[in-house]
């Protein structure tokens, strides 16, 4: 807090009782005072400012045998809004969430592949389809735009299978600045992967977990880094983008973990049989008439993704790795299983094996963890590190 005038300690202080509340669902004011070490009284001001702009709500009275009832206050779920948007390089999707990260709507687009002038009429018709699920009371409630993108969409064009032309379009494109400029909202910027993690650390069920390494299979594999409860995104923001990887390919030949553990990878081996790939993007929580396939490519995705959870391992020592992505849930189950077993037959001396937990959000984890961007900007602390740039 050096530095920081009076003005910008009570914001601090007011983002730091709301995140106490949102991590413990209630709280009431000796709660606050315990764990903050601010004076009853400075509690019990921002509590009431908190509750004057209809951020925090009160709870019933809580009565004990002694002295005054506590009252617990908790998150008003109708406080803020938040929009995020995930650009794929097969589909993208807009979500609408609550202050507590529930969805209110969501609208998907898919396509062969992404151009800025497709996701830009994509997010201009679908934030006024969005605002129309609010209440007009509310509508002003909605407190920013979260973008989830791959960085660099461009290098991908050979992999993506799209003309080099329309790839290239993205590299003079700031999409930020784009949405910005018609987005009535800040806009906020993050990697998809890193933005997926975040949304398994703040929604998901595994939040008692402090450190883990979170894989997200998608068209292209990526990937998160959690140490110490919090997103680490390191100097340029891409930590933990792990599909880079050497890993061991077919015929013993070294490839990159994109190529073993991507559903690129299943799309190729559709096509390659002569069927339709696109229930893989129109359809991800339900896979049907593929199911032989789709056990070859678990087979390949599980031997990727063992050597890579080995490697990471022997650099951090990772109590977890969780796996998720956007395949159906009995997939990603198939998968963790083959991980566990695959590396089961490495040579682990010397190492510490994280235990490894299937993914608790799905296919909707990279938009949830863009929505996640202005959350945590505007009302929450995050302890390291910063999930966004506005």
């Amino acid at each position: 807090m050096r530095g920081s005038n009076q003005s910008g300690l009570r914001a601090y202080n007011q983002k730091l009782v709301l995140s106490l509340v949102y991590t413990h669902g209630s709280l009431a004011k000796t709660d606050i005072a315990r764990m903050t070490g601010l004076s009853a009284q400075t509690g019990s001001v921002i509590m009431r400012d908190l509750e004057a702009e209809d951020l925090i709500i009160k709870g019933e009275p809580v009565r004990g045998k002694v002295g005054q009832p506590s009252v617990p206050m908790s998150i008003n779920p109708d406080g803020a809004f938040f929009i995020g948007l995930k650009v794929g390089r097969r589909s993208a999707e807009l979500i609408l969430v609550n202050f507590l990260g529930e969805i209110k709507g969501t609208l998907r687009k898919s396509y062969p592949w992404p151009t800025p002038p497709l996701i830009i009429t994509f997010v201009r018709d679908g934030l006024e389809d969005m605002m129309q699920l609010l209440p007009e009371e509310l509508r002003d409630r909605v407190a920013g735009l979260g973008i989830a993108t791959p960085f660099l969409l461009w290098d991908w064009t050979e992999q993506a299978g799209a003309p080099r032309e329309e790839m290239d379009l993205w590299r003079n494109c700031d999409l930020r600045a784009e949405l910005a400029s018609f987005c009535n909202m800040p806009v906020y910027l993050q990697n998809d992967a890193t933005a997926a993690c975040a949304a398994e650390l703040i929604f998901g069920e595994h939040q008692d977990l402090s450190d883990y390494l979170y894989f997200y299979i998608g068209t292209f594999i990526g990937g998160g880094v959690v140490l110490n409860g919090s997103i680490y995104s390191g100097r340029t923001g891409n930590a933990g983008a792990i599909g880079p990887l050497p890993v061991v390919g077919p015929e013993g030949k070294t490839v990159q973990l994109i190529d073993r553990a991507s559903i690129m990878l299943l799309e190729r081996m559709l096509r390659a049989s002569g069927r339709d790939p696109s229930p893989l993007w129109n359809s991800p929580d339900q896979w049907t008439g593929f199911e032989a396939l789709a056990e070859e490519w678990v087979g390949s995705v599980s031997r990727g993704l063992a050597q890579a959870i080995v490697s990471s391992a022997a650099i951090i020592d990772f109590e977890h790795v969780i796996i998720d992505g956007g395949v159906p849930a009995e997939i990603r189950d198939k998968i963790v299983a083959a991980t566990r077993r695959e590396i089961s037959t490495y040579d682990l001396r010397g190492l510490e094996v994280p235990k490894i937990l299937p993914g608790t959000v799905g296919h909707l984890a990279r938009a949830l963890g863009a929505a996640s961007l202005p959350l945590f900007d505007k009302f929450l602390i995050d302890r390291n590190t910063r999930l966004g740039t506005a």
